[in-house]
């Protein structure tokens, strides 16, 4: 009776643990547990010298934990440090519409947001001209800047930023942005 420790135990575990080194005579029923495929053999294969990206995308330096693409529009116009404040503004969403939409219902407009064509700002800029204000349109950010206020606005609809129109009030000391709203759907809401 043959123990754990028989010498044709220790040679068979041997011979699963280390394979013979010429290999061209292989039989095909006895496969070595060693040259069973593990993770690391998936997919193509790596060779020393070269240096692959393990992700699904390629970073440009492997010290940035973000890329650009990834920020919010207009994040770069956030100064915590900027100690002037920040005016007082309003939203309203504006819709064109005519005798037959109100009275007859002839067309698919309704009351709601999605149905608005246009978003107005209204800034309220007390003790400031005209000439001293600074504006910035982007598709979902407004930037004003005046020596007195700075307003850093993230808008709720995105927005045509090269076809608005602003005017100043002097009476009210009052900035009104007009911005024509860029929605996916408006082809069909608006029809």
């Amino acid at each position: 009776m043959e123990g754990l420790s028989s010498v044709n135990n220790l040679y068979a575990l041997s011979a699963l643990l280390n394979p013979p080194a010429e290999e061209d005579e292989v039989d095909c029923a006895f496969v070595p547990s060693t040259a069973k495929l593990g993770p690391g053999h998936i997919g193509p294969t790596k060779s020393a010298g070269s240096k692959m990206a393990t992700s699904a995308y390629i970073r440009n330096d492997s010290k940035d934990i973000w890329c650009e693409e990834e920020l919010a529009e207009g994040v770069q116009f956030d100064d915590i440090t900027d100690p002037r404040p920040q005016p007082e503004y309003d939203i309203v969403l504006k819709q064109r519409v005519r005798t037959e939409d109100i009275f007859l219902g002839m067309s698919r407009k309704d009351p709601s947001s999605m149905c608005c064509e246009s978003m107005v700002v209204k800034i309220k800029l007390p003790g400031t001209k005209f000439i001293e204000v600074v504006l910035d349109v982007k598709e979902k950010f407004l930037d004003l800047r005046t020596p007195k206020y700075k307003l850093g606005l993230h808008l709720p609809h995105p927005v045509h930023s090269q076809e608005g129109m602003a005017k100043f009030l002097s009476e009210k000391e009052e900035l009104e942005v007009t911005l024509p709203m860029n929605r996916p759907l408006d082809c069909i809401n608006l029809a």
